[in-house]
C-alpha cells in the first residue's frame, strides 16, 4: 500500500487525509489529483509541497484518458475522496453532482480494473441512508434511501464500486461517514461557516428551527478510520464512521458563539432549504469489531481546537471567502431571510 492515488486531496477531508498518512508512514508515495474547482485548496498543502513523497497533478477524473494515463504508472491503492459534496449546490445544479460523483467514479473504476490497483476504497457518506427518526441508528445493512441530488449521486457511486468487486473482481471497499469538522473546511459548512461569520460579526444563518441533528466526526478519527479501511479490511465490505456525537444545529452555533464570546443575537434564522432530512446517526460497531477503531476525539476538544484553528489562521478563510463565495453566499442566506 506505499503508492497511494489520493482523488480531491485538495479538499478538506482529502488533504487531512494526505497530512494523515505522511506523518504516519515514512515509506508512502502520495499522488493527490484535483481539479481545483472552488473547494479545492492548495493551501491546505503548503507544508508538504516539497516533500520527496507527495506530488500534486491537476485534472478532471472524469476525462478518463488523463485519469488511464496517471493510473498507468502503477498504484497500489486508490482513495477517492473527489466529490461535489454540498447539498444546498446539488439542488441549484444537479447535473454537476451527477459528472462528478457518478461518472467521476466510474472512470476511476475503469483505470483501476485496467492498470491493476490492488485496492479501491470509495469515501461515501452517511446520507445514501435519507432520513432518521428520532431512534436508532444507521447500520451498513440499512436500506439507501437517499433524499437530494448530493446524496442520490454518492448513492449511484457506491453501487458502481460494489458492482466493479462483484463483476470483476476489483478489491474494493465503501466507507460511510457521518458530518466531519476539523482544520481546513471550506467555509460553506455549518461549523466553518459559523465561527467566521461570528469573527466577523456577521449573522449566523441557520436552517428553519435549527433542530437538525448531526453526528460529529472529527475529520483526524475519520482519516484514521479510512486508513485502517485501505490496509486491513477484506474486500468487498461496508464500514459505518461515526463520532457518536448527536448534536442539534442550533447547540452547535450557540457553543461557537460562547467561545468566540459573541452575542446570541447574531443568530438569524433562515427558511430551510427543500428536502432537509431531520436526523442522521452512524453505528460504527462494525468497524470497532473489524478492525479496532476508536475515536480520539471527543466533541468537546474537538470543536474548541477547530474554533482556535480558523481564529490563528483568518488569512486563509478570508482568502476564500470573497469572490464566488459571497455571490453564492446572498443566494443561499441572505435571499432567504425570515423573521426570527
Amino acid at each position: 500500500m506505499n503508492k497511494i492515488l489520493v482523488t480531491g486531496g485538495a479538499g478538506f477531508i482529502g488533504s487531512n487525509f494526505i497530512h494523515y498518512l505522511l506523518e504516519r508512514y515514512d515509506d508512502c508515495y502520495i499522488t493527490n489529483v484535483d481539479l481545483l474547482t472552488y473547494a479545492g485548496n492548495l493551501d491546505n498543502l503548503t507544508n508538504i509541497s516539497d516533500d520527496p513523497r507527495y506530488r500534486f497533478i491537476k485534472a478532471d477524473i472524469v476525462d478518463f484518458v488523463s485519469i488511464s494515463n496517471l493510473v498507468s504508472q502503477g498504484f497500489d491503492t486508490i482513495v477517492n475522496f473527489a466529490a461535489e459534496s454540498h447539498v444546498d449546490r446539488s439542488i441549484e445544479a444537479p447535473g454537476i453532482f451527477v459528472r462528478t460523483n457518478v461518472l467521476g467514479t466510474q472512470s476511476l473504476l475503469e483505470a483501476a480494473r485496467r492498470f491493476g490497483v490492488k485496492k479501491f476504497v470509495q469515501v461515501s457518506t452517511d446520507e445514501v441512508y435519507g432520513s432518521l427518526g428520532q431512534e436508532g441508528y444507521f447500520t451498513e445493512t440499512s436500506p439507501l434511501n437517499p433524499t437530494s441530488p448530493y446524496s442520490a449521486s454518492k448513492t449511484a457511486a457506491d453501487h458502481l464500486v460494489l458492482a466493479y468487486g462483484h463483476t470483476f473482481g476489483l478489491s474494493v471497499n465503501v466507507t460511510r461517514c457521518s458530518n466531519n469538522y476539523g482544520t481546513y473546511q471550506f467555509p460553506e459548512k455549518l461549523i466553518p461557516l459559523m465561527i467566521t461569520n461570528a469573527l466577523a460579526d456577521k449573522p449566523l444563518p441557520v436552517y428553519g428551527d435549527g433542530m437538525n441533528v448531526r453526528d460529529w466526526l472529527h475529520v483526524r478519527d475519520h482519516c484514521c478510520a479510512v486508513d485502517l479501511v485501505m490496509r486491513q479490511a477484506r474486500t468487498g465490505e461496508i464500514y459505518n464512521i461515526g463520532g457518536n456525537n448527536e448534536r442539534t444545529n442550533i447547540d452547535i452555533v450557540k457553543i461557537i458563539l460562547r467561545r468566540l464570546n459573541k452575542p446570541e443575537s447574531l443568530i438569524m434564522f433562515v427558511q430551510d432549504r427543500p428536502g432537509h432530512d431531520r436526523r442522521y446517526a452512524i453505528d460504527s460497531s462494525k468497524l470497532r469489531k473489524d478492525l479496532g477503531w476508536e475515536p480520539k476525539y471527543s466533541f468537546d476538544r474537538g470543536v474548541i481546537e477547530t474554533i482556535e484553528w480558523y481564529c490563528n489562521n483568518i488569512k486563509w478563510w478570508e482568502k476564500i471567502k470573497s469572490g464566488e463565495y459571497l455571490r453564492y453566499y446572498e443566494q443561499m442566506y441572505d435571499n432567504r431571510k425570515k423573521a426570527n
